[in-house]
């Protein structure tokens, strides 16, 4: 199917040409004054390394995500096959609430206080730089403060519609 010139492409038919694109799992965290939250994402990626600097997309319209912005702190958590329980669960399946999810891991504090997976394939420790909002999400610029390298381990990447290790 191809799909040209189109005035408005359908959100439903960009949604299955997605499900096409491998994105490697990740949880990004941040605890404000007590709270925690963690959500999975796979859309986050290296910006530039001078200064380090990440990105990462969320939700705009979950205002459960508006402690990012307010915390002004966040980790990136990449995760790596043997996750995959966590990524679901961080990703609001199963039902676990969101305070409890992270009993199913171990987490750590380094510079900015965000929760960093003790066991992730790697951590970014970020502070929060900007923030852009594009429609129904927005874009969090970070400053990577500190990094934290877990085992090598094979990544969970979501294509499909669902998880896979490489």
């Amino acid at each position: 199917m191809l799909l040209t010139d189109q005035p408005v492409l359908d959100p439903r038919v960009y949604r299955d040409g997605m499900a096409r694109y491998a994105g490697h799992v990740q949880i990004v965290t941040t605890r404000l004054a007590g709270v925690l939250r963690g959500v999975t994402v796979t859309a986050a990626c290296s910006v530039s390394d001078a200064p380090p600097t990440v990105l990462v997309c969320l939700n705009g319209s979950n205002r459960n995500n508006d402690i990012f912005e307010q915390s002004r702190v966040f980790a990136l958590n990449s995760l790596a096959a043997h996750h995959q329980p966590l990524a679901a669960a961080f990703a609001g399946m199963g039902g676990v609430p969101s305070q409890e999810r992270f009993g199913l891991g171990a987490w750590r504090e380094l510079v900015t206080g965000a929760p960093v997976l003790e066991d992730a394939a790697i951590s970014f420790d970020c502070e929060l730089m900007e923030v852009k909002r594009m429609s129904t999400h927005f874009v969090m610029f970070g400053a990577v403060k500190a990094m934290h390298f877990g085992p090598t381990a094979p990544s969970l990447i979501y294509l499909d519609r669902g998880f896979r290790a490489l």
